[in-house]
C-alpha cells in the first residue's frame, strides 16, 4: 500500500516546468503527506491539456453518498482497477499524476515494533505516482476533487518492507498515462513500476509515525542504536 509519502525538496520552478503545474498552484515542501491531505497533482482539462491542481487524497466516486468513503480508498490495485466499480470510470477517463519524491514503509522488527523507512528513486529525482481522480458534487456550487494512488506488487528492494508499493511511472510514460486516448491495452504496460535497480531505501527516525507532524525530522536518520535497514 501507500499510506504516507513526501515531496520534501521541491524546486518550485523546476517542478512547474517538469509537470506543467501553473503559477496559481501552491508548491510547498511536504515531509509527511497523509490520507485526507491536499496533494499536488496533474489532471487534464476538458480539452485534454495537463493542468496542475491540489486534490484531496482519498478517492470519492461521483455516486458516493458521503465524502467519508474517501479515506478508505487512498489506493487502487492495478490488478483490479479496470473492473472495480469505484475506479472503473476513472481508470478509463480520469487518470492523473500525483507528484512526489519518496514514500514511507515500516519494517516489522524481530523483537516487536516497527522501523520506518523512506523509499525513493536512486537518483533522488522527483517523480509521479500513477493516480486516478474524481469530482464529487456536494451541492450545485461545491465540488470535492479527490484522488487515489495505484499500487502493484513490490519490487525486490521494497518487498522486505511490504508486499505492495505505489506505482512510480517512468517519465517517458507520464504523458500517455494522462492522455485519454491511450488504448486500454497499453495502460497496463505503463504500470510496471520502478525497477529494483532504480530504488533506494533508508531507515529514518520515528517522527514520521505521527501523521499530524510534517517537518524535516521525518527524514532524519534513526536514533543511534536503532536497528539499521536490511539493505
Amino acid at each position: 500500500m501507500c499510506g504516507r509519502y513526501t515531496l520534501a525538496t521541491p524546486d518550485p520552478a523546476a517542478l512547474r516546468a517538469r509537470f506543467a503545474v501553473g503559477e496559481a498552484v501552491e508548491i510547498a515542501p511536504r515531509y509527511n503527506v497523509a490520507p485526507g491531505d491536499r496533494v499536488l497533482a496533474v489532471t487534464t482539462d476538458r480539452e485534454g491539456a495537463p493542468r496542475g491542481e491540489l486534490l484531496r487524497w482519498g478517492f470519492v466516486p461521483p455516486w458516493a453518498k458521503s465524502p467519508d468513503t474517501g479515506l478508505k480508498m487512498i489506493n487502487a490495485r492495478v490488478e483490479t482497477v479496470a473492473t472495480a466499480p469505484a475506479f472503473r470510470l476513472a481508470f478509463e477517463r480520469f487518470r492523473c499524476l500525483v507528484i512526489a519524491d519518496g514514500f514511507y514503509e515500516w519494517l516489522t522488527l524481530p523483537g516487536g515494533g516497527k522501523q520506518p523507512h523512506h523509499v525513493a528513486r536512486s537518483d533522488g529525482e522527483p517523480f509521479a505516482f500513477a493516480g486516478l481522480w474524481s469530482c464529487w458534487q456536494a451541492s450545485a456550487d461545491a465540488a470535492l476533487r479527490t484522488c487515489t494512488i495505484l499500487t502493484s506488487a513490490a519490487n525486490a528492494i521494497v518487498a522486505p518492507l511490504h508486499d505492495r508499493m505505489p506505482v512510480i511511472l517512468r517519465r517517458a510514460d507520464e504523458r500517455a498515462w494522462l492522455d485519454r486516448s491511450t488504448a486500454p491495452a497499453r495502460l497496463g504496460a505503463l504500470l510496471r513500476g520502478l525497477p529494483a535497480a532504480q530504488t533506494a531505501v533508508r531507515p529514518v527516525g520515528r517522527a514520521v509515525n505521527d501523521a499530524r507532524y510534517d517537518g524535516p525530522e521525518c527524514l532524519a536518520p534513526p536514533a543511534e542504536g536503532v536497528q539499521a535497514a536490511l539493505f
